[in-house]
């Protein structure tokens, strides 16, 4: 089988790379990650990732707990950079060559953001990951992902989740939630649904860049949604 996309972007979160702990990066969990995208890379498709921060702090939360905003966003922004370096080391370990480009400038860790330079890095054949958000506080890495694969004229953004695609409501909260197979990006907005924030998808939206999201849990499921199966929800218009 062949890919059905040629270029696309993963936004995963970093709470996702915290594993049953809940706090930090889980080795097990990240070695897990690389393995399914070294398998998607494997198969020719240019993959860019963006990451989010929220396994060590999450930008609103420290907000809200007293913390000045635009400061706490950018310690969100350190934190996406230390996890895109930690996956980084995991991709290298399994083979695949990638870098690390930075909205904010650290020199000594990683490239600052160009988009024709992540543009020919993945022509190259590496794995870019995007760190530091969009580099100014008060967007989401949900906003980042939407933002850099525009940019980048990605063909779709795959939005890992915990849980198997969008529902009406938390279904591990709400046992009568109803997921949905398809949607469009109006009804998404209109029943503000939480997958993704609002300025995310409406940007998505507005350059016509469909969003799957998925179980990121499920082993395999990257490689079956690049390989067009029908996995978690689709959002287009």
């Amino acid at each position: 089988m062949k890919p059905v996309f040629g270029r696309l972007l993963l936004k995963l979160s970093g709470e996702g790379l915290a594993g049953d702990e809940g706090f930090g990066i889980s080795p097990t969990v990240i070695a897990g990650i690389a393995e399914q995208i070294r398998d998607v890379h494997q198969l020719g498709v240019e993959l860019s990732i963006v990451i989010g921060g929220g396994n060590i702090i999450r930008g609103m939360t420290a907000a809200s707990q007293g913390m000045d905003r635009a400061n706490a966003d950018y310690m969100g922004m350190l934190a996406s950079v230390i996890n895109a370096m930690a996956l980084q080391d995991s991709l290298e370990k399994v083979g695949v060559d990638t870098r690390v480009l930075s909205a904010l400038e650290i020199k000594q860790v990683a490239e600052l953001y160009i988009r024709r330079r992540a543009v020919r890095h993945m022509e190259k054949g590496r794995v870019v990951i995007f760190g530091g958000g969009t580099g100014n506080p008060y967007f989401t890495t949900d906003t980042a992902a939407a933002l850099r694969a525009a940019e980048i004229q990605a063909e779709v953004i795959l939005k890992a989740t915990q849980v198997d695609g969008v529902y009406s409501s938390d279904p591990r909260q709400d046992p009568s939630a109803v997921r949905y197979e398809t949607l469009s990006f109006k009804e998404a907005m209109e029943k503000n649904l939480q997958f993704m924030d609002q300025a995310a998808i409406a940007l998505c939206r507005e350059n016509d860049l469909p969003i799957v999201v998925f179980d990121m849990g499920q082993t395999g499921n990257i490689q079956k949604i690049v390989l067009g199966q029908s996995v978690g929800t689709l959002v287009n218009e």
